[in-house]
């Protein structure tokens, strides 16, 4: 890990043969990855903003009277580098930039921690540079206009993790920038917060390692509901390995795909599966061991042959199936939830938050009672620097001791950080009134 160390502060200041600070938007070289208006920061009704004279021994906006700050992700098999900024004329959140790249295994195989390590080790330099020259393409020296930089303290991998705490550390050393340790599932929630301006959401958070149905209570987010073993990412996964779908873009997608396939017209056979809720939480591993043995079965149709008998089912069968069911559950601890608490507005968040199927059910089921969905695409619901900026961005505005470290000291990571940990300082302490 020193020589990644040597490796990134050396590659910072060797001109990239394609990425270079300050290229003109119209460089063939330079993608843009973020095109959205400025968020306003009044309908998250938040604490009131301190002013950046408050908290001067942490940070100082920029020459333009700015709070930017530069997020680096990279818990998982996907690496990303976010440039976010507060704008006081207009009091609104802005991501300038936010690329990122994804390691994808073969076929039938799921991504290791040594081979994702070397993948974010080879393309953090490169995103760093990248998202810099996006957010400030006419200046020769962007990294003057940052505030602070912001990291995924946990969970997570812990090679991922670490290769990026490092790139991190990195700059905050280089550039005597303030580091910020955020975590990973709070990000989710408060990029998708700000991103629908919506204020005090009941959360559905799923992803490739985490299921939790989360709501806001008292200064902290309480999980009212989880899963008792595997993660639901986790198990669209592991099944989609079994039955030999593309990892690219993500397993998760290419079931996705498959289940499509169901229309009126031409109507997918239903697959009971094991349904498994225990009081607020779930489980999943029993029904992925369940669903894994039907693809064992005489009654399984393989990619390339028919259906000669009405009990036989294919692999989009029972991707639909699976879909059905595993989303089913999830809607069921959500409305729970909603009705625990007395809220009307659901958040989901997470990789497998972008799948249109859950979105559509969870649409359903909060129109029915009377509520609003508020849903993002693949660009924030993935996992992106722009939603650890996002974090970091609070945590320092808000002046919040756990999260702004002092040099970097503190900045190990931990693969255990559970949601309920951290201190939300820039919320008000209100207390949940539940509903009997």
């Amino acid at each position: 890990m020193r020589s990644f160390f040597n490796v990134i502060a050396v590659a910072l200041f060797v001109s990239s043969p394609k990425v270079k600070f300050g290229a003109s938007r119209s460089s063939p070289y330079l993608i843009m990855t973020s095109t959205d208006p400025p968020c306003p920061l009044e309908p998250i009704h938040n604490l009131p903003l301190p002013p950046p004279s408050h908290f001067s021994h942490l940070y100082t906006p920029n020459s333009s009277n700015q709070t930017v700050v530069l997020g680096i992700e990279g818990s998982a098999n996907k690496v990303g580098v976010g440039v976010l900024s507060y704008d006081p004329s207009t009091q609104t959140y802005q991501t300038l930039s936010n690329p990122r790249k994804t390691y994808v295994s073969p076929v039938g195989f799921g991504f290791l921690p040594k081979e994702t390590s070397w993948h974010h080790q080879a393309h953090v330099v490169g995103l760093v540079r990248a998202a810099l020259s996006e957010a400030y393409p006419e200046d020769g020296e962007p990294q003057r206009n940052l505030s602070a930089i912001a990291f995924t303290l946990g969970p997570g991998m812990g090679g991922p993790l670490r290769s990026c705490a490092i790139a991190a550390r990195t700059l905050s050393l280089l550039w005597n920038l303030p580091l910020i340790a955020v975590n990973h599932c709070i990000a989710h929630i408060e990029m998708g917060r700000v991103a629908t301006s919506s204020s005090d959401p009941v959360v559905l958070y799923v992803s490739g390692g985490n299921t939790q149905v989360i709501a806001y209570s008292d200064g902290r987010y309480r999980i009212f509901g989880e899963t008792i073993d595997i993660a639901v990412g986790n198990c669209l996964d592991r099944f989609a390995r079994v039955v030999g779908l593309s990892n690219d873009p993500s397993p998760g997608y290419n079931i996705e795909l498959e289940a499509r396939k169901h229309t009126l017209e031409n109507p997918l056979k239903f697959v009971e599966l094991p349904y498994v809720v225990k009081g607020m939480d779930v489980s999943f591993s029993g029904l992925l061991t369940n669903i894994e043995e039907l693809t064992k079965s005489t009654n399984f149709v393989k990619e390339g042959q028919e259906k000669e008998r009405e009990e036989q089912f294919t692999v989009a069968d029972l991707c639909y199936s699976l879909q059905e069911t595993i989303f089913a559950m999830l809607v069921e601890i959500t409305e729970r939830t909603m009705a625990h608490c007395g809220q009307s507005s659901v958040l989901v968040v997470g990789g497998v938050g972008c799948n249109k199927r859950l979105q559509d059910m969870l649409a359903l089921m909060v129109q029915d009672r009377g509520g609003t969905l508020c849903a993002m695409d693949h660009r924030y619901c993935i996992d992106n620097g722009a939603m650890i900026a996002q974090a970091g961005m609070f945590g320092l505005q808000y002046g919040s001791e756990s999260m702004c470290l002092k040099g970097v000291e503190g900045s190990e990571c931990t693969q255990r950080f559970r949601t309920d940990q951290v201190e939300v300082v820039w919320r008000p302490k209100t207390r949940r009134k539940h509903i009997s």
